[in-house]
This record gives structure tokens, sequence and C-alpha cells, in this order.
């Protein structure tokens, strides 16, 4: 967790003085968060995985050269990896795109890290990605080399290609939103799949959720949460995640 700490810090750092006099928006939540596990995914994974509550900060900005976005999920977890009865578990993610000056193409890259007590997973991705965009719509695709690092394996693992896409609309003078969130990772290295508990190079992961905008401040959403040959295991998992949140 310090590690990851200290990497947020130095990013934050680097980024700001640069970045000042060439802002264009800013935005940022918090939210708190209750993650409810299918049934199903709960007794395959014979009672690893548990419905937990968590706390996520999240942001992202725009200026002339690109975006940055980023969020720190803090999770009240009652079990974990290393197999303690209870532990306090933090995910966090960062991401760049930059201008090429070709239409709406950049250079891409994040990295998305989980640490637990006895566990720690990382997994950075550099590549392209592309913003589409309407008065209502945003479908941003990328895809680049992935890098992973985690217990027994830190090395090349293949590519990832993925997207975030959203579709905001009214129901009479209410306001709400569609967004998804996917990512699959592709030629994934033998040893890392025979190490990972997961048998395939093909993986996929993400949420698809439904947001209501009460007001200018407070948000609520239900999010499907998915994956696939993910998560340390070489099924599919899923769960409903509920979130209340207050956007600043």
């Amino acid at each position: 967790m310090k590690k990851t700490l200290l990497s947020l810090g130095i990013i934050a750092a680097a980024a700001a003085a640069p970045v000042q006099a060439e802002y264009l928006y800013g935005w940022g939540d918090v939210s708190l968060n209750y993650l409810d596990w299918s049934k199903g995914t709960e007794e395959r994974n014979g009672g690893f995985k548990n419905d937990f509550m968590f706390l996520e900060l999240e942001g992202g900005a725009g200026f002339t050269w690109g975006e940055l976005y980023g969020f720190a999920d803090f999770e009240f977890q009652d079990g974990n990896p290393a197999g303690d009865s209870s532990a306090m578990a933090m995910s966090t993610k960062g991401s760049i795109a930059v201008k090429t000056g070709v239409e709406e193409l950049r250079f891409y890259a994040q990295t998305y890290s989980t640490e637990n007590q006895g566990f720690h997973a990382r997994n950075t991705v550099a590549g392209l990605s592309y913003n589409f965009s309407g008065d209502a719509w945003y479908f941003n695709p990328f895809v680049g080399f992935h890098y992973t690092n985690t217990g027994g394996f830190a090395d090349m693992n293949g590519g990832m290609f993925g997207w975030v896409t959203g579709y905001n609309f009214n129901l009479g003078e209410q306001k709400f939103s569609i967004t998804n969130w996917h990512e699959s990772e592709f030629a994934r290295a033998d040893e890392y799949v025979a190490n990972s508990g997961e048998t395939d190079d093909l993986s996929y992961n993400g949420a698809l959720a439904a947001w209501w905008h009460a007001t200018s401040e407070i948000s609520t959403g239900v999010q499907y949460r998915y994956a696939h040959n993910k998560l340390g295991q070489n099924q599919t998992d899923n769960a409903i995640i509920y979130t209340v949140k207050y956007n600043f």
C-alpha cells in the first residue's frame, strides 16, 4: 500500500506543474459502495469471495494536451488471499491519454493495482486510445502492451484492449446515464496463467452501470460487475454493486 501511495504522489507531483496553465475541466466524487457477489460466485470460489463495502475517491481532468483519470478504493473486507479473518484492502488506478495531433488519437497508459495483507498485483498497459463522442455519448477504446507484477510473476504478459463508454439522457426532468468499462487481456504468458489460478490466455473484466443523478451533487446507481477467467479463477464471477455518490 505504501508503494502505491508513493507512486500516486510522484505522478501527481510530476503532472501538476506543467498542466495548470492548460487546464480545461475537472471533476471528482466520493462514493460509498456495497458489493454483493452472486450466490454462484461465492459457491464456485469456496468462500474465498465475500460481500464487502468500499469507499471510493475518483476524479479526472482535461487539458489541451489530453486527459487524466484516477481512483482509489478502500475495501472493508471480511477475508483476503492471505487467509486472515478481516482486512483492509486497497485498489488504485491511474490513466493518462496524450493527444497525438492526429484527429482524436491518443498515446495511452494506465496502471491498476490491488494490495491486501499478503497479496499484491499490478497491471500496467501502454498503447493507443481514441476518443469518439457526441452531444450525449462517448466511447473511448484502447489497446496496448500489458505488464503484470504479482506474486511469482513479473514480466510482459501479452496485451490488453478495452473501453469506457457512456450515454446521458433525461426522463422528464430527471437526469440519468448508462456507463460501461471493459478490459480483456489476451496472449497472456503461460507462466502467468499457471501461477494465477486462471486457465486461458484470454480474459474479460468490467462493469455495466445505470445512474440516477438526483441533484448536481448526489448520484446513486446499480452496477453489474463481471469477470471471466480473471480475479484468480477460471470461470465467470458476477456481482451487483450498490452506490451512493457525492459529486464535487
